[in-house]
């Protein structure tokens, strides 16, 4: 792919192994303005009433953190362009409603005007968009939930978990280790409900009614105990005939009852 000079600005940045100055003197010399001018607006105090965090030196703390993967460090540049926009301050102090979801559109239209390839402009969107999901998880979610979100994040579940991972700059060790140890049991939970979903899924080739009609038996401890071993023979060996499995069945309903 032959990138357009402004996008390959932003390729050579992103990089190194550590960003860092190589961001820095992007935006300190006005070079990044030239390629992506919304950018630049992030170099604003997040909480100018309590002067919390400024959102560029987040910013490139974060794009510095992540592995170097085009789409993942694009994601992490981009991931709070959409804050001065919906920055609010009122009485309740200063809210960013919604910042994802108009960060993702902002970041589709700057990419898109690069000319970066569709496949990439739609995967660092979609980061972009999930990169806020996770913070409500420290208030409870229920497996539904925890399957929604794997569920919704795709293929790109690994890279949205490393962003998020990433986008903790607090220096404050003891948050950073809840967050670590929360996005730890999100990962673990993810695991384990999807091994649950996938033996719940599985499913003999021959159900308890054609057991029970082969073998002329009734309703009883012996039809679940050959609908588990035909699960087991589907699990070991994969799917099979059904004249092979009959026989499967016939040998063992001979042994058992030998």
């Amino acid at each position: 792919m032959v990138l357009t000079p402004e996008a390959q600005v932003l390729v050579d940045v992103l990089a190194p192994d550590d960003p860092t100055d190589a961001l820095w003197a992007a935006f300190d010399t006005g070079r990044m303005d030239s390629v992506a001018p919304e950018l630049s607006l992030l170099r604003m105090e997040q909480d100018p009433i309590h002067r919390h965090k400024d959102v560029l030196a987040h910013t490139v703390a974060v794009v510095s953190k992540t592995r170097p993967d085009l789409k993942v460090r694009l994601a992490a540049l981009f991931h709070d362009v959409g804050k001065p926009r919906t920055r609010r301050i009122d009485d309740g102090g200063v809210t960013f409603r919604h910042h994802e979801a108009v960060g993702a559109r902002m970041t589709r239209k700057r990419l898109v005007a690069l000319d970066f390839d569709e496949d990439l402009v739609d995967d660092v969107c979609e980061l972009v968009r999930m990169s806020g999901r996770f913070k409500g998880y420290a208030d409870g979610w229920s497996d539904s939930a925890v399957r929604r979100y794997a569920r919704e994040a795709g293929p790109l579940l690994g890279d949205l978990n490393h962003l998020i991972r990433c986008d903790c700059t607090t220096r404050n060790q003891r948050k950073v280790r809840a967050l670590q140890a929360s996005m730890d049991e999100l990962e673990e939970r993810i695991a384990t409900l999807a091994e649950a979903d996938r033996v719940a899924a599985e499913r003999p080739d021959l159900d308890g009614s054609a057991v029970m009609d082969h073998l002329g038996i009734a309703p009883g401890p012996d039809v679940g105990a050959a609908v588990k071993m035909l699960l087991e023979v589907k699990r070991s060996e994969g799917e099979l005939s059904r004249e092979e499995l009959l026989a499967r069945l016939d040998q063992w309903w001979a042994d058992r009852t030998a």
